[in-house]
C-alpha cells in the first residue's frame, strides 16, 4: 500500500512539471509573451509600410486581401501565404512587398525570441 501510495505522488507530481499543454492550441506557462514588433511600432506601423511600398494600380477590384506569414527568431518574414486575393497581379506585388519588408524585432517567450505566425487583412475600396 506504501509503495502505491508513493507511486501515486510521483506520477501525480511529475505531470504536474509539464510547462506546454498540448493541441491546436498551446499554452505555455512558463515566461512571458511578448508580441513582435514592426520597426518599433505595432501592425498600424507595418500597415503604413505595406501601404507606402504597395503599387495599389495591380489591384483588379475592390475587396479584400487576406494574407499570412511568419516573423521567424530573427526578425525575417517568411513563410508568406496570400489565402485570398483580389487577382493575382495584386497577391504578387503583396508578396513582393512582403519579402523587401525590414526586419522585426521577433517576438519573445521567457526572454527568448521565438517564431510566430500572423493573418492579416488588406482591404480596397
Amino acid at each position: 500500500m506504501k509503495k502505491f501510495l508513493v507511486l501515486a505522488v510521483f506520477v501525480l507530481f511529475s505531470n504536474l512539471s509539464f510547462s506546454q499543454l498540448g493541441g491546436e492550441d498551446e499554452v505555455y506557462l512558463d515566461g512571458e509573451f511578448i508580441e513582435a514588433k514592426f520597426q518599433n511600432g505595432g501592425i498600424d506601423k507595418f500597415y503604413d509600410y505595406i501601404i507606402t511600398n504597395f503599387d495599389t494600380q495591380t489591384v483588379e477590384k475592390k475587396g479584400q486581401i487576406i494574407f499570412e506569414f511568419t516573423v521567424n527568431e530573427n526578425g525575417e518574414v517568411k513563410n508568406i501565404k496570400v489565402v485570398r486575393d483580389l487577382g493575382t497581379n495584386s497577391a504578387v506585388e503583396l508578396i513582393r512587398v512582403l519579402r523587401k519588408a525590414p526586419k522585426w524585432q521577433p517576438a519573445t517567450r521567457g526572454g527568448k525570441p521565438v517564431s510566430i505566425n500572423l493573418k492579416m487583412p488588406l482591404t480596397f475600396k
